[in-house]
């Protein structure tokens, strides 16, 4: 009996110093936000939020974060992880006539380089930074330097940064995309544990940045890479970051998070994307089937419901599509294509998934509800109080929207098949384009260079 004792305490130890099953964290999945859009990555969350703060009321903690970074982040137990970027020296002269290109396009609109808006940021050498908080008291735990690197290309002056592709966690490993500047994986201490170069400079439309956040699912890490150039799909080992396969992608520039749909026991990584929508085996890469019909620069990432896949642009040509899994070869005009839309859809938000009802929200704050189902609309671009625009995703919990803005202000609307506002909070001088994340009760928000944790609790 005493032997047996001593082992376990020797394993409590071993487990402990190294990170253990969950980095040292009693916590399990339940008390875990791991991915971008949440724990069943269709932006909803479990338990409740507070639905009343201002800069001097529930504001639990709040922590400066250096450089530049829209990653959503990501809780597991007690640890928050989240990626910057952070300028080193100083930024490369222009030209005059570069400089004016740069700082004044049509309409007296800022622009870059590359295109209206886009180009900023480029040529400056930076550090791509993996920070680590503790969840409870926001006190940075550890801050990594992934990479120090000059990039090649800018990214949106307004929307963009070097640090958009949110990190995605096991409990054990956090694994982060700075996308054309490699992937990287650390242990909850902060040791790195591999890193992996793909060999890409991505060209994006009119330089308006790399953004896509990778995908965790069993043993393997699903990275899409569609940009101006050859543009492809792959599947890392994750616990290596050994490449299990790699498919090219007949594809222009997107920024659609794959999703892992699974139909009768088979798992298929769906991509949004200009030209088609493409499923490919999850443990091939081998292409399943493809469907055109979305416009251009898809970004909403698609999400399942039931034996269907809904997929959303609403740029040029917007277009929603639910297509019934189950056929394989080209699905366009077929009828898996089981219904559509295109009014009052989002360009930028991801949609919120809940009850058989399908949340839209449009950039300049125009909120839809539809029956997942049919398409038919519950209520349809029903504006919101404040005028606003919005580039953050929607998060739901505990039947509650919360829509975070550009103007600081997270408006909180009922779900349900009635419009109802329950309430508007403002936090000064913010600029929401992360996504909320909401976990135990509390609400998180990165705005321009500070993480807030918001708590009802007293």
């Amino acid at each position: 009996m005493r032997k047996r004792t001593l082992i376990f305490w020797i394993m409590f130890l071993v487990l402990s110093t190294n990170g253990g099953l969950f980095a040292g964290d009693s916590k399990t999945a339940a008390d875990a936000w791991p991915e971008w859009r949440g724990p069943e990555s269709n932006g909803m969350a479990r338990g409740d939020a507070p639905t009343e703060w201002s800069d001097t009321k529930n504001i639990k903690w709040k922590t400066e974060i250096p450089g530049r970074g829209h990653s959503t982040p990501v809780i597991w137990g007690d640890r928050i992880f989240l990626t910057t970027a952070v300028p080193i020296g100083d930024p490369p002269k222009l030209e005059p006539s570069e400089e004016a290109r740069s700082e004044q396009g049509q309409g007296g609109r800022r622009r870059g380089r590359g295109g209206p808006g886009g180009g900023a940021g480029a040529q400056q050498e930076h550090r791509f930074i993996v920070m680590c908080l503790n969840r409870k008291s926001g006190k940075v735990l550890w801050e990594k330097t992934a990479k120090t690197a000059t990039p090649h290309e800018g990214y949106h002056r307004t929307y963009g940064s070097f640090a958009s592709n949110s990190p995605v966690t096991d409990g054990k490993y956090v694994y982060v995309s700075f996308g054309s500047r490699g992937i990287y994986c650390y242990d909850f201490n902060g040791k790195l544990i591999w890193e992996k170069d793909l060999g890409v400079q991505m060209r994006m439309r009119l330089q308006f940045g790399e953004g896509t956040a990778p995908v965790l699912h069993g043993d393997r890490l699903i990275l899409s890479f569609d940009h101006e150039g050859d543009s492809f799909i792959v599947a890392l080992d994750k616990s290596t970051g050994k490449q299990l396969w790699r498919t090219d992608r007949d594809e222009m520039s997107s920024w659609a998070c794959p999703l892992v749909a699974e139909h009768k026991g088979r798992k298929q990584i769906v991509v949004s994307a200009t030209k088609k929508v493409r499923a490919y085996d999850f443990e091939t890469g081998r292409l399943i089937w493809e469907c055109a019909g979305l416009g251009v620069n898809p970004i909403p990432a698609p999400v399942q419901q039931g034996d269907t896949v809904l997929v959303m642009t609403g740029y040029r040509n917007p277009k929603l599509m639910a297509i019934r899994l189950g056929k394989e070869g080209d699905l366009t005009d077929s009828d898996a294509v089981i219904w559509t839309q295109t009014r009052g859809l989002s360009y930028t938000a991801s949609p919120v998934l809940h009850d058989n009802k399908f949340y839209t929200l449009t950039d300049n704050g125009l909120l839809s509800c539809f029956n997942a189902t049919t398409g038919e609309p519950y209520y349809h671009q029903v504006r919101l109080p404040n005028p606003d625009s919005f580039k953050a995703s929607p998060v739901g919990v505990n039947g509650k929207l919360y829509l975070a803005s550009e103007s600081g202000i997270v408006t909180i609307v009922k779900m349900g098949e009635k419009f109802e506002v329950i309430a508007t909070n403002t936090l000064k001088d913010q600029f929401f384009v992360a996504s909320p994340v909401i976990l135990g009760g509390e609400l998180f928000l990165r705005g321009r260079n500070t993480l807030y944790c918001i708590s009802g609790a007293k």
